[in-house]
């Protein structure tokens, strides 16, 4: 494996039967060689990942290193264990995250590096992002206020940071601890609003990763009870009253609303 004193940034991927997109991903990230390091966890799959399987597919030699389990233990675990691997044995600067199915844009990880360098003050870094379904018939671009005291607003009733666009700091876990597991199918949420609580958090006004429309996709599947933790990462960890009780009712009123209809004008 790489020195891990010389990395600047590990790729946090976690995978579930996804063969396709996760080498989609892969063949997407462009970094100076041997300045990071990609972990891929396997939650489960019915066919375990390799990377004796893996390379021959790749259009560049990637730096993996693959934490696999025998059972899909979800979503939050296996993002855990992927930062407790990433502390142990690494001494990389940022942690990024991508889903299998995203793509990067070639200058993500030099542009969020290069920010992360340059301002100290800021623990969080995400990017605006396209999303496409695989047919390309539905896309809508996803764009979010970009300074830290617009995106602390924003908060209360969305999440501001699309998981698979954010860079962030190592040593910040120190302070905010994992991913929660009492917010299901919101813990990057939750996450996100620890960490601006102990550091501020920008968001490039570039469309950096494009994320997969995926209809059997989490937050689809899990749409109501992905709502319902929301809420209840805002009465968490919000502390603007006012805010807090806009935001409750705004993610309230979401759970009445056909997600289809919400795609469709967004598409529009």
């Amino acid at each position: 494996m790489l020195d891990p004193i010389s990395l600047d940034f590990c790729l946090l991927i976690p995978c579930y039967n996804n063969w396709e997109g996760l080498i989609r991903s892969l063949n997407s990230v462009e970094y100076k060689v041997g300045k990071y390091l990609i972990v891929i966890v396997d939650d489960g799959s019915t066919t375990p990942i390799t990377i004796e399987a893996i390379q021959p597919l790749l259009t560049h030699l990637q730096p993996l290193q693959i934490i696999s389990y025998r059972q899909n233990k979800g979503i939050t675990h296996a993002l855990n264990n992927g930062l407790s691997y990433i502390l142990q044995h690494t001494h990389s600067n940022y942690i990024a995250r991508l889903d299998c199915s995203d793509i990067c844009h070639p200058e993500r990880f030099y542009l969020q590096v290069q920010y992360l360098d340059e301002h100290p003050q800021v623990g969080l870094v995400g990017s605006w992002c396209c999303f496409q379904s695989a047919d390309n018939k539905l896309q809508y671009n996803y764009r979010t206020p970009t300074q830290y005291p617009q995106i602390k607003k924003a908060m209360y009733g969305r999440n501001v940071f699309i998981h698979p666009t954010v860079m962030f700091r190592t040593k910040l876990i120190d302070r905010t601890g994992y991913y929660p597991y009492n917010y299901p199918h919101a813990e990057d949420y939750a996450f996100f609003w620890k960490m601006l609580h102990k550091a501020k958090g920008v968001v490039l006004n570039q469309y950096l990763v494009t994320c997969a429309i995926n209809s059997a996709g989490i937050s689809l599947t899990n749409r109501k009870e992905q709502l319902r933790s929301r809420q209840k990462v805002v009465k968490d960890f919000g502390t603007h009253t006012l805010l807090k009780i806009i935001g409750v009712l705004k993610l309230k009123l979401m759970r009445y609303i056909p997600y289809k209809l919400i795609l469709k004008l967004k598409n529009i």
